[in-house]
């Protein structure tokens, strides 16, 4: 049967976020995950189905893409399928025709798990290796130390302070409460946690949110923000360990967070904070 590219809708919304849940494992490399769709419905339900791609055989979800700005879908496969020809093939074809509707004319980038077929079958068509991530991960199997900062699980009364800090922690942010809100509403929201940190003078210094996929499965930071006013601290650190024992309460095997190779600040925050770094993924670029 063929295999069919589509933009699921807001009901569809809910399968996709299901099989992205099942894919995960701590023997995958790092891939979309469900707390990354997660965290684009802060934009709504519709906006979020809006920017999601899944391709179906057979009635069954056999790869699940989100659009991450106007040039990148980030992309994974199902475990028993990342070596499929036919897919392969599908989801090349699909990238590289705008009328297609995954990605328009011009520069584009995909992001896939290291190891699947389709990043070979687009290295053959001409896509270059792009921008290097570095994908960080953390063993859940042992308890996890408590940190100097107090924590608070942030809820609908906290809104306003977490995302204060989030927009004191990125220039660029346009985060809003009413955001946090539309995304606490959200489906996978139901296994996540947002967190403050709070130092010795009870200031709020830094924030996290983190994603389970389920008992035993990988959890996800993001995002992980400190106060630009409260930096150099080791903040940063406190409240990464804080969201690790967070995932670890929730049942995750393992935190995984990925951050681009450049921000040797966050690497080197991450590392701090117990996770292991891996080898650099490659995005991979068509420029026309």
């Amino acid at each position: 049967m063929a295999i069919v590219v589509e933009t699921p809708g807001t009901e569809g919304l809910t399968e996709a976020v299901a099989a992205l849940r099942q894919w995960q494992s701590d023997d995958a490399p790092l891939q979309l995950h469900p707390g990354d769709l997660g965290w684009n419905y802060r934009f709504g339900a519709a906006a979020t189905a809006a920017v999601v791609r899944t391709w179906t055989r057979d009635g069954r979800i056999v790869a699940v893409g989100l659009l991450d700005g106007p040039g990148l879908v980030r992309l994974t496969i199902a475990p028993d399928v990342r070596q499929d020809a036919e897919l392969a093939r599908q989801l090349a074809e699909d990238v590289s025709t705008p009328e297609r509707g995954v990605l328009p004319a011009g520069p584009v980038s995909v992001e896939a798990p290291d190891g699947v077929l389709l990043r070979d079958v687009l290295a053959g068509d001409g896509w270059r290796a792009d921008e290097p991530w570095t994908p960080l991960h953390r063993d859940l199997a042992e308890p996890v130390p408590e940190v100097d900062l107090r924590i608070e699980v942030a809820g609908p009364a906290q809104a306003a302070v977490w995302t204060e800090v989030l927009r004191a922690s990125f220039d660029r942010s346009t985060a809003t409460e009413d955001r946090w809100h539309t995304m606490a509403a959200g489906s996978p929201y139901a296994d996540a946690r947002s967190l403050i940190g709070y130092d010795g003078e009870d200031n709020a210094v830094a924030i996290v949110t983190v994603w389970s996929a389920g008992p035993g499965r990988p959890g996800l930071i993001e995002p992980m923000g400190v106060h630009r006013d409260h930096r150099g601290h080791g903040h940063g650190r406190a409240i990464t360990v804080a969201a690790a024992a967070a995932l670890r309460e929730l049942g995750s095997s393992s935190a995984i967070v990925c951050t681009a190779s450049a921000n040797a600040a966050a690497v080197a925050t991450y590392a701090s904070a117990g996770f292991r770094p891996h080898p650099e993924r490659l995005d991979l670029r068509r420029d026309n």
